[in-house]
C-alpha cells in the first residue's frame, strides 16, 4: 500500500450541513442494499453503489455503521445490491424507513429470491447484485464494504430510479437520451458550424 505522510486539519471548516447541500448536487442511481438470511434480513436505501473493479467484478458501498444492515453484512460475510428502477419508488421509500417499517417488515409488497449467499434480491430490479464481503474499512460514522460479485440477475428494463436534490427522479434511457441529445450540444456545434 503507498501511504503518501500529509498533515491532516484538525479543524472541521466545512459544517454539515453545507457539506449536505453540496452532495445534494450529485445525481445518484437508487439502489436497495439486503442483507441477513432466514427471517433474520433487513435492508437500505443508499445512493453510494460504485463499481471498484472489472477483473475480478467489485463493488463497493458505504454502509452507516449505527445502520441495523452493517452487523448483518459483518456477521454474514455478504449483501445484496438491487439497483432500483423507476417504477419502484415504493420499495426505495420503505427501506429508506419511511412508514416506520423495520427488518424484514421491509420485505412486504415486493417479491425477492434469495441468492446462493442467502441475502434477499429483490425480482424485476434492474440488476440485482450477489456480493461477498472481501473487506470493510471503517472511517468516520461509515464503513466502506468491498463486495466480491458472486452473482448477478440483470433484467432487461431501462428506466432507472435516481435521487438529485432531495427528490426521486425516473431516468429513462431512451427518452430522457434524446432530450439530452436536443440541449447539450449547441445547434452550432450539430450543423458543424
Amino acid at each position: 500500500m503507498n501511504l503518501v505522510p500529509r498533515e491532516l486539519m484538525t479543524e472541521t471548516a466545512v459544517s454539515s450541513a453545507d457539506f449536505r447541500g453540496a452532495m445534494r448536487h450529485l445525481t445518484g442511481g437508487v439502489s436497495v442494499i439486503t442483507a441477513g438470511r432466514g427471517k433474520d434480513i433487513t435492508g437500505m436505501t443508499v445512493t453510494s453503489v460504485t463499481s471498484l473493479a472489472v477483473d475480478p467484478p467489485t463493488l463497493l458501498v458505504s454502509v452507516n455503521r449505527d445502520a441495523s444492515s452493517f452487523p448483518l453484512i459483518r456477521r454474514h460475510g455478504a449483501f445484496g445490491v438491487n439497483i432500483l428502477a423507476a417504477d419502484q419508488l415504493d420499495v426505495a421509500e420503505r427501506f429508506a424507513g419511511r412508514g416506520g417499517l423495520k427488518g424484514a417488515d421491509r420485505f412486504a409488497g415486493s417479491q425477492w429470491v434469495t441468492a446462493v449467499s442467502g441475502v434477499p434480491l429483490l425480482v424485476g430490479a434492474l440488476s440485482a447484485v450477489d456480493c461477498e464481503v472481501e473487506d470493510i474499512i471503517e472511517r468516520h460514522s461509515h464503513g466502506i464494504v468491498i463486495g466480491r460479485v458472486r452473482n448477478i440477475k440483470n433484467s432487461a428494463r431501462s428506466a432507472a430510479l435516481a435521487y438529485w436534490h432531495g427528490q426521486y427522479v425516473a431516468v429513462d434511457q431512451d427518452e430522457d437520451a434524446a432530450r439530452l441529445a436536443e440541449i447539450s450540444v449547441p445547434a452550432r456545434s450539430r450543423r458543424g458550424v
